[in-house]
């Protein structure tokens, strides 16, 4: 099992290297991969008025340094065919979100660039749909794909994981990731911007590692409170290491089963 970890977006140039460290030391403690997750612009914001990040310019120069520091791969999304290019030459693994997963051109321009590519499986879309998306990646000749399950729409403002789309996802060849801490994202449910529902973070998790993935993801941060970005759905940094623990103890369990 390997861990997509880091806060939503960039908000500072020193705040993405605290918490990978912190997350690298716990992670290289427990034996669990680390892929370090950040964007450096959040173009799907709720509100105009809401913090996007600090740009990709800028954005790209904080991801490399924290590569360069921590000798961790890095993780981010791209939501523009030409965002590809600069971000392929930082970013180990590019990330097509969910709401951008049907979009032909820049599906092809991110695994045409070489790195690995992570799709998010829209919110609107059943899981076995998303075997024309990984298809359509496929075709590039590119084998470094992922698949990741973040939750469906169910009604207004409230997503709901369905554990039958991990058996689904895992039927296309390609490693699953279970996005825990979007799956308890309100969309939109604060109105100007979206809340979330962190206290099921540790119910969801461990039932979709049971399911069986291969990964998880999950935004963090030491005061969700006061992140800039999916505050309400982000886990408490100083309870990572006794969350992951579990998390491994049920992924082994899981993978005895198989």
């Amino acid at each position: 099992m390997f861990l997509i970890g880091g806060p939503c977006v960039i908000e500072s140039p020193t705040h993405p290297l605290k918490i990978a460290r912190r997350l690298k030391d716990i992670t290289d403690e427990l034996g669990i991969p680390f892929i370090f997750k950040a964007s450096y612009d959040k173009a799907n914001r709720s509100s105009i008025g809401s913090f996007r990040g600090v740009g990709m310019e800028r954005g790209l120069d904080i991801l490399a340094n924290v590569k360069a520091k921590l000798g961790v791969p890095i993780l981010t999304d791209v939501h523009e065919t030409s965002h590809v290019e600069p971000a392929a030459k930082v970013a180990d693994v590019l990330q097509i979100p969910a709401f951008l997963c049907r979009q032909t051109d820049l599906v092809l321009e991110a695994a045409r660039s070489g790195r690995a590519v992570n799709i998010k499986k829209g919110q609107f879309m059943a899981p076995w749909d998303m075997k024309g998306v990984m298809e359509k990646a496929a075709t590039t000749g590119n084998p470094n794909l992922m698949v990741t399950e973040r939750g469906a729409s169910f009604g207004y403002n409230t997503l709901v994981v369905d554990m039958r789309s991990f058996p689904v996802l895992r039927g296309f060849g390609y490693p699953v990731i279970f996005d825990i801490t979007h799956s308890v994202q309100r969309p939109g449910g604060l109105g100007d911007r979206s809340g979330g529902e962190a206290h099921f973070i540790d119910t969801l998790g461990p039932a979709g590692v049971a399911a069986g993935v291969h990964g998880v993801f999950m935004e963090t941060h030491e005061d969700p409170s006061r992140a800039l970005s999916d505050g309400p759905n982000a886990y408490r940094l100083d309870r990572m290491k006794a969350f992951l623990t579990h998390l491994k103890k049920v992924h082994t369990l899981a993978a005895e089963r198989r």
